[in-house]
């Protein structure tokens, strides 16, 4: 006789904000298209629990100048647009990204420190070559992200651009340029629930409202702490469904920086034989880092290599599926 076992479920009074990136024509931008995150009123793809109504949004890092850190594997699948931020973008694209995040680098591709008129071109630049929602990262020093962004948010007032990244030793410069103009901020913090929910207590108490921004709790690449912050992600995305309206942000996640940066997809020469063939492996690297982030709840997922992004995108079509 058949036996019929019912499945246990879940049942949150919260759910995650729906925010979206981008401006249309109609809506005072430029934007052939916005993509919205969040939504969901359950965990990771439990369609049976609830509803999710977004997929995660791939978006792909495009840099203002050809990059000199990133390996030769990753530098080789870029190799046609990689001197070009705004070919770059196109080829993004193409590829079937949802979002470009450009990210700004401290000097230029002559070696000479970037300015503000540059920075400010090339965002202009990627912006008309491309009709996707746009994020935009600064070099990661926190003067010049301030330089940079207030004269970018100020360039592109309207378009909701996603301007990152708030840390809590410069957010207030950021949060009032995206303020004065419309745009959404990136609210980065280390591996903590407490520290990524403070941060945008103290973001959202400037006055930005809490639908511009996406929260940015930092991850690890697989084997390189990973397991930490997918834990991280797991509480944060837990507490927002109990309830917690200050952990209720999308979260945005950048599997491609953290995987590309350790040895096993950077380094193809003196390692073990056991690790095969350096092209493939450096792909998996990527895709398996992104693949876990995409069970934790991650609403963004930035990536870098054309191959891992093709089968992120697939995975996260047959998880979509009901």
């Amino acid at each position: 006789m058949p036996v019929t076992v019912e499945i246990p479920k879940e049942k949150y009074s919260g759910k995650v904000r729906e925010i979206t990136l981008g401006a249309t024509k109609d809506q005072g931008g430029t934007r052939a298209k916005t993509v919205t995150i969040g939504g969901e009123n359950t965990m990771p793809f439990l369609h049976f629990e609830g509803t999710v109504p977004h997929p995660p949004a791939i978006a792909v890092e495009v840099q203002d100048r050809k990059p000199g850190d990133w390996s030769p594997v990753l530098l080789d699948a870029w190799k046609d647009v990689a001197d070009s931020p705004t070919q770059w973008a196109k080829a993004a694209e193409a590829l079937g990204a949802d979002v470009i995040l450009l990210k700004l680098n401290a000097t230029q591709a002559d070696g000479k420190p970037n300015t503000v008129a540059n920075a400010k071109k090339v965002v202009r630049d990627v912006l008309n070559a491309t009709g996707l929602p746009l994020i935009v990262f600064g070099p990661g020093q926190a003067e010049l992200d301030n330089e940079f962004l207030v004269a970018i948010a100020e360039e592109t007032k309207g378009e909701r651009l996603v301007l990152g990244v708030c840390e809590d030793k410069n957010y207030r410069t950021i949060v009032a340029a995206a303020m004065a103009n419309d745009h959404l901020v990136d609210s980065r913090t280390p591996m903590d629930v407490n520290l990524a929910k403070q941060l945008v207590i103290l973001i959202h108490d400037m006055g930005l409202p809490l639908e511009r921004i996406v929260m940015d709790p930092t991850t690890g690449a697989l084997g390189y702490g990973i397991e930490y912050g997918y834990s991280v992600m797991e509480r944060l995305r837990l507490a927002a469904l109990q309830g917690d309206g200050m952990t209720q942000q999308p979260m945005l996640v950048t599997p491609g920086e953290e995987a590309w940066r350790v040895k096993e997809a950077k380094v193809g020469t003196d390692v073990p034989a056991a690790w095969g063939d350096w092209a493939e492996r450096a792909v998996h690297w990527e895709t398996i880092t992104a693949s876990a982030l995409v069970e934790t709840g991650a609403n963004i997922l930035v990536m870098r290599h054309p191959e891992a992004i093709k089968r992120v995108r697939e995975m996260i079509v047959r998880l979509m599926a009901k």
